[in-house]
């Protein structure tokens, strides 16, 4: 791996691990576990410790890897009491697998009504949101905590989530570039906005209309304009190639090099 290369992760494929370990070893690649976040794994320790053990056989150390934390109705934010104790009991419990496997960092995602703009929603959203993760991050002070974009059309929300807590280290954005293709605000508006709070990086490909998680490169999103966003604003973030299977992850990060692309060198 070039000295210069920012930090790329790619989903361990628990199918081929040895064609997941051969990519970790020829680009450099840490690894963004995908298995944590199903309510069946958050509801079962014997399964989480069964998961945990078998990556064990080929991983010694998880320091510099990350995990997805829950994520499927989760709404920390949300008015209803009983709804609001579950999202958290399952980020809770997201960050305490990821303690224990000594993780660099989990993603969550905003979990906000996309296109529902009403003031006291988005309020609510964000001091919610904020008094939570604050204290999240409070407690879990050896993991980032990154706050992922999923069905936000605009990142304004996020930027003042992000500026509200920028004084806790441990939490910035995840800074997924299919989501927002999928939306009508500009590409430029996205990173130039984020740019002070992108630690942390998902890229796939689409057809601009449905979020595919198509390898890198063979959809419809422009990668030139990417990565030209990237140089100019600066981004230094680890980048995680979010598909699944050692193939399409290979043609990605093939992809990626050819043409140069960031984080490869130019």
């Amino acid at each position: 791996m070039d000295s210069g290369l920012k930090r790329l992760y790619v989903i361990p494929d628990r199918n081929d691990m040895e064609g997941s370990n051969e990519l970790v070893k020829e680009y450099g690649c840490a690894y963004e576990f995908n298995d944590f976040y199903a309510p069946t794994i958050l509801d079962s320790i014997e399964k989480q410790e069964e998961i945990i053990e078998y990556y064990a056989k080929y991983r010694s150390d998880f320091s510099e890897d990350t995990m997805h934390g829950a994520f499927l109705d989760i709404t920390v934010h949300s008015s209803d009491p009983l709804i609001r104790e579950v999202s958290v009991l399952r980020i809770r419990q997201s960050m305490e697998i990821a303690k224990r496997m000594g993780l660099k960092g989990v993603v969550f995602h905003t979990g906000r009504l996309s296109g529902f703009r009403a003031e006291s929603y988005l309020k609510q959203w964000q001091e919610m949101n904020a008094a939570f993760f604050t204290e999240l991050a409070e407690k879990y002070p050896k993991q980032q905590i990154y706050m992922e974009n999923m069905f936000d059309e605009a990142p304004d929300i996020m930027v003042q989530l992000t500026e509200r807590m920028k004084k806790t280290e441990n939490f910035g954005v995840c800074f997924d570039y299919a989501h927002a293709a999928l939306y009508e605000c500009p590409h430029r508006d996205w990173v130039r906005s984020l740019a002070p709070y992108i630690r942390h990086i998902h890229i796939n490909d689409n057809d601009l209309r449905n979020d595919s998680h198509q390898p890198v490169g063979e959809g419809k999103i422009d990668w030139q304009v990417f990565d030209r966003l990237m140089r100019e604003y600066q981004i230094d973030a680890s980048v995680l190639i979010e598909v699944k299977g050692c193939e399409a992850q290979k043609r990605s990060l093939e992809y990626l090099k050819r043409k140069k692309i960031y984080p490869m060198e130019q």
